[in-house]
């Protein structure tokens, strides 16, 4: 988590390299998306690359912050606004996202951990619960 400075320039600049379709996610074997959102303050576009977890044809992010104790700014950006672009291999698509509580929260949690166990860790190193959301496309 120290190097998470790093690995999102690296990030972006193979992003911009690439179109896209390349990501050190998915270099990993991991899948990966680029996520739009509107600033809740500024109104303008902001784009981040985060590993997700595919749910049928939802996708799941969690927002992990790589383990910092606040959440960050993309988690809140969706719950001000819920409608979202995702880039998947450089293939854009709109969302909607849906914070999850309860029972919905603890049961995908659950599957969360199986996909990435590192989860568990930057929950720990966060202090917090770390929040998840489940994104569904808009058909169109």
């Amino acid at each position: 988590m120290r190097t998470a400075g790093a690995v999102v320039w690296a990030d972006k600049k193979l992003h911009k390299a690439f179109g896209g379709r390349v990501s050190l996610v998915a270099l990993a074997g991991l899948p990966s998306l680029r996520l739009t959102t509107t600033g809740r303050k500024s109104g303008q576009l902001r784009s981040t690359n985060l590993l997700y977890f595919p749910h049928g044809a939802d996708l799941v992010l969690t927002a992990s912050n790589w383990g910092r104790p606040h959440d960050p700014a993309w988690a809140l950006n969706l719950r001000a606004n819920p409608k979202a672009q995702v880039a998947l291999k450089g293939r854009p698509g709109e969302v909607v996202a849906r914070e999850l509580h309860g029972e919905e929260y603890d049961t995908m949690w659950r599957e969360l951990l199986g996909f990435w166990p590192g989860y568990a860790m930057e929950q720990q190193e966060a202090g917090r619960r770390l929040p998840v959301f489940l994104l569904t496309p808009v058909a169109g």
